[in-house]
Parts: structure tokens; C-alpha cells; sequence
């Protein structure tokens, strides 16, 4: 399995790192947070670490370090736009379950 990245958060992306004027990609991890157990963590990264899996698609790198793989494998990365809101959505396979306010989730 993969992790993909949509054309609408490609472009988001890689607009960002042009205007930062550095950076490979981004980095996707989980950490412990929230009533369900995990979180998505997403930030820019200036490296690829040794224990990342790295994915590009769409000319952008995303980064993967080896302890989150296995909760994130078959995740979609996308950036959304509804009404005056936007940020990025993660669709993915191993989601057992969400909470309520949609900060955390279980696999």
C-alpha cells in the first residue's frame, strides 16, 4: 500500500514550499492524542529522514517515518475547501473509528 497525495493538496503544497523557498515535501505521522488514540500530524519537511518511506506523486514528496506506516498505509491526502474553512482531509482504509469532534482516531 501507499500513501497519495490529490491534485488540490499537491498544488497546496508545493505552492507553500515555493514560497517558503526550501523543503522536500511533507512529513505524515501519527501521535498519541484525543478520546479515539491518534492523530494525524502533517508538517513541511527540509529532509527525508533514514526510517522514512517516501511517496512522490504529482511532483511532492510525502514522507512517512517507519513507527506511523503502519497506521497510515492506503491514506489519501487531500485539501479541502468548504465555505470559509481549509485544510487538509486524510481518507483513510484503517480508520476503525473516529471521535466526535474529529481530532483523533482508532484503527
Amino acid at each position: 500500500m501507499t500513501v497519495t497525495i490529490t491534485e488540490s493538496a499537491a498544488r497546496h503544497v508545493a505552492g507553500f514550499i515555493g514560497r517558503r523557498g526550501k523543503g522536500v515535501g511533507v512529513r505524515l505521522a501519527v501521535k498519541n492524542s484525543g478520546c479515539s488514540g491518534l492523530a494525524y500530524k502533517l508538517e513541511y519537511a527540509d529532509e527525508v529522514g533514514p526510517d522514512d518511506a517516501v511517496y512522490e506523486q504529482l511532483g511532492v514528496k510525502v514522507l512517512v517515518d517507519a513507527k506511523s506506516l503502519p497506521f497510515v498505509e492506503g491514506t489519501e491526502i487531500d485539501f479541502v475547501r468548504e465555505g470559509l474553512n481549509e485544510g487538509f482531509k486524510f481518507s483513510n482504509p484503517l480508520e476503525k473509528d473516529r471521535c466526535g469532534c474529529g481530532e483523533s482516531f482508532r484503527v
